[in-house]
């Protein structure tokens, strides 16, 4: 699978070209997957119960697995687009280092394994949610979505709200509120992180004919609708809280961050160049690492007192 012969893209000629392992990384969109195996671990951990180790370490490798497994698929379908934009011409498919049917046959073989596992060795629920995950990424976003509605992100961001709700029932063997309230917390997290990105990319959006909302409604709207997905995320930020899953040492900081992520919402409606967009994108992906993680602590500190008490 190291070797692929196939047409190199605008060459109009068959050519062999070499893979290596690092290739087939970038498939698995490795910066997403982390995002996404963090707040699957944090669902894990925060979620009633216990699991032993060696399945928690299975549940999350699995996550991580099938979220890598949907970025090679979309890889897969995305490469025409792929090579137009400048954010994604140098991927390994639209460079011609990896043929799509090599990129697609990986993909589906690591998506099929990694829900098999997790229904053998964790249970079927948590399998099922996975397997929902990686099909509504593929099928509902990237195929149906993408290309063909600006709400694209706010609807096919639900796949990227999974992993909390899968780690949660890797534990729990259901899905409960709290499982919930993570997700929503991703849910309305996602659009004002991608619309900040598609500020500054909208150039590249626009010439690959993807309706992203600046490119269909214009920097305005897509600047009040960022607005208001970030106040709408404050209360939501604080659910966990209000429902018992987390206690306050998440909920202040939690508040916190969502009311300085306003802030960055506000400088971008303020600011006509690319500056604050540029600054928010990469404050949201700080949002959400620190969110969970003081997830991840309050539950350690809730763990601790049960244990003294």
């Amino acid at each position: 699978m190291t070797e692929a012969a196939y047409r190199l893209p605008g060459s109009g000629q068959s050519g062999v070209c070499t893979a290596g392992p690092a290739d087939f990384l970038v498939l698995l969109k490795p910066r997403v997957m982390s995002l996404v195996v963090f707040t699957g671990f944090a669902g894990l951990l925060a979620a009633p119960g216990s699991l032993h180790p060696v399945l928690a370490v299975v549940a999350v490798l699995c996550i991580a697995i099938g979220s890598g497994a949907a970025g090679a698929i979309n890889m897969w379908y995305d490469r025409d687009i792929d090579a137009i934009m400048t954010r994604t011409a140098g991927r390994p498919i639209p460079q011609g280092r990896i043929a799509p049917g090599d990129a697609l046959g990986f993909g589906v073989v690591l998506s099929v394994g990694s829900v098999m596992v997790m229904g053998l060795a964790v249970n079927y629920v948590a399998a099922g949610l996975l397997a929902l995950a990686i099909l509504f990424y593929v099928f509902i976003y990237t195929i149906w979505l993408k290309r063909r509605t600006p709400q694209n992100i706010v609807i096919g961001g639900a796949a990227g709200a999974f992993p909390p709700m899968i780690g949660w029932a890797a534990v729990t063997g259901d899905v409960g509120l709290g499982a919930l309230t993570l997700f929503a917390v991703i849910f309305f997290w996602t659009p004002p992180h991608f619309w900040a990105l598609a500020l500054f990319r909208n150039g590249d959006y626009e010439k690959a004919g993807v309706p992203m909302l600046p490119v269909v409604a214009g920097p305005v709207e897509t600047k009040k609708q960022i607005i208001l997905y970030t106040v709408l995320l404050i209360p939501l930020a604080l659910t966990p809280v209000w429902v018992g899953v987390a206690g306050w040492y998440y909920g202040v900081p939690a508040f916190v961050l969502s009311v300085a992520f306003l802030g960055f919402a506000l400088a971008v409606w303020k600011d006509d160049s690319d500056r604050a967009a540029k600054r928010m994108f990469g404050f949201s992906i700080l949002y959400l690492f620190a969110v969970f993680t003081f997830l991840i602590v309050d539950t350690a500190v809730l763990d601790a007192f049960k244990v003294t008490s």
